[in-house]
């Protein structure tokens, strides 16, 4: 018996068996059960999601020997003959390659006759949106007053293609992308009832390359079968599918969080030894960098089924909140300067450098520079509740701490002229500027030290000074910031070689102060 891949043997058959499309399901199930199943359904959504696997179940519930239900015997004739792709009453047209006006008009011919072997006759019309605008105005006619006993079901991967008096005639039913974690499961599955020997990691790596296709992660799946000799293994998955580890990509991270930019290039020419997409690689950033940040503003995020939760964790730690939202918004710049980059390896080294030229050091200092020591910064553990564990923090940045306080209104003004000047037991000392005296107006202070006493506990006191001093403030850390994108943005405008060669060829020139980060 010759081989049946993954994708046909594992093909649902009962609705039960459908994976993530359960708001579907439930209308379907209703409407049959009730026998009010509308005579037009469209079914819309991305390749390999179940559009034509519903539809072929709805032919079994429709013709099923045992009579219309929900669920079918699947044991029938009927049931099976839909199953083999051999029933006489469920017609299938691929519209990408039957788009003309001819085409329907052939359908409109048979569909007068009756059902010649079930109890339904059903018309699946695969990527309809292929259709011509003659196909259209033919079917549309047929759609709107059809024979007793057919229905139609139409399915497309591009909806808006469809015109809006065929859409009016159908009812509707979108299928949704199929989030990794239900893919991985049922990959799962299909390896333990199959007797495939795997690695955890290695179907988190397949779920991950699906992209939300059921059908494309089985047959990925089928393909590392035979790639790993009847087992999976995280290395040979990897291989195959030519992706990194988290961790081959968590390492430009940890050099970034450090400053170290002769860490940043090693683990740069890691990655090249790899040969990888360095488009993918930018994704793969701001995905981590996603996690880090909501780390750190929902420390008890589910990380349950994250490969690099520790290293997260860590990293969580280390970057500041500002430093994470900048660092993503600089990769997802990056992924759109790519294309004009002179390679993709370069502009993925240029989106590194920048992320190192822009990031503040503690004092107010330039970001280290390449070959610099790397500072060293102690890594408290993971918070378990927020109630308890903020209250163990040593709150040595007091920019960080900002974001975890619960500020409003003026008190934030407050909060970000004031200077960290340290802590002793239970009392905590600030400085603020004696410019900004007029925000202590109205007991603002007693409601920060409100905020200080919900993150470290009620005997917290704080100790507010007004005094000049050199301890930077968190609002002249955002003024340095935006000076540092500004100048960088100038610098970029003026380094450009569109801009140089406007301003030789037509003498044109930039405006000043016209120049604007696009990031502020």
């Amino acid at each position: 018996m010759s081989y049946e891949a993954l994708a046909r043997k594992w093909r649902p058959r009962q609705f039960q068996e459908l994976v993530g499309q359960g708001h579907v399901v439930r209308a379907l199930t209703h409407a049959l059960e009730q026998d009010r199943l509308h005579h037009a359904l469209l079914f819309s959504g991305t390749r390999g999601v179940g559009k034509t696997t519903i539809a072929r179940i709805l032919a079994r519930c429709l013709n099923c020997e045992k009579g219309v239900s929900a669920n079918p015997c699947g044991e029938c004739s009927s049931c099976r003959e839909v199953d083999q792709g051999r029933f006489v009453d469920l017609i299938e047209i691929d519209a990408a390659s039957n788009t003309g006006v001819d085409n329907v008009r052939d359908l409109q011919d048979n569909i007068v006759y009756a059902p010649t072997r079930g109890r339904r006759k059903v018309y699946l019309i695969d990527e309809v949106h292929m259709f011509s605008k003659g196909a259209f105005n033919a079917l549309l006619k047929t759609l709107e007053e059809p024979p007793p006993r057919v229905h139609f079901i139409l399915a497309t991967t591009d909806p808006q293609k469809l015109p809006v008096t065929i859409l009016s005639r159908c009812l509707q039913f979108h299928l949704k992308r199929l989030p990794a974690q239900e893919i991985r499961n049922q990959l799962t599955n299909v390896l333990e009832r199959e007797g495939v020997r795997f690695e955890p990691a290695a179907v988190a790596s397949l779920a991950h390359a699906a992209d939300g296709s059921m059908r494309d992660g089985l047959s990925l799946l089928d393909q590392a079968i035979a790639f790993g000799g009847g087992q999976l293994r995280e290395t040979e998955v990897r291989d195959m599918l030519g992706s990194l580890s988290r961790r081959d990509v968590l390492a430009l991270i940890q050099a970034l969080s450090v400053g170290d930019g002769s860490a940043l290039l090693a683990a740069l020419a890691a990655l090249d030894e790899k040969a990888p997409d360095y488009d993918a690689v930018l994704a793969d950033l701001s995905a981590l960098l996603q996690k880090i940040a909501l780390i750190q503003l929902v420390p008890d995020a589910d990380l349950a089924d994250e490969e690099a939760a520790e290293e997260l964790i860590q990293l969580s730690q280390v970057l500041t909140p500002e430093d994470a939202q900048l660092y993503y918004q600089i990769v997802l710049q990056g992924r759109r300067d790519i294309d004009w980059a002179p390679d993709p390896r370069s502009g993925l080294e240029m989106t590194l450098l920048r992320m190192l030229a822009f990031r503040p050091d503690d004092g107010g200092q330039p970001a280290a520079s390449q070959g610099s020591p790397a500072r060293k910064v102690a890594v408290p553990p993971r918070p378990a509740k927020r109630s308890e564990s903020k209250r163990q923090m040593a709150a040595s940045d007091w920019e960080s701490t900002l974001a975890q306080l619960d500020l409003r209104g003026p008190v934030t003004e407050l909060a970000r002229n004031c200077a960290w000047l340290g802590r002793d037991g239970t009392n905590i000392y600030l400085r603020l500027d004696p410019r900004h005296e007029s925000l202590l107006l109205n007991g603002l202070d007693k409601k920060l030290e409100e905020s200080l006493q919900g993150l470290w506990g009620p005997e917290v006191r704080l100790k507010l000074k007004v005094e000049s001093g050199e301890q930077e403030t968190p609002a002249q850390s955002d003024e340095r910031r935006r000076d540092a994108l500004h100048s960088g943005a100038e610098q970029a405008i003026a380094e450009d070689p569109v801009v140089q060669g406007l301003q030789s060829r037509f003498g044109a020139r930039v405006r000043p102060g016209s120049v604007e980060p696009l990031e502020k």
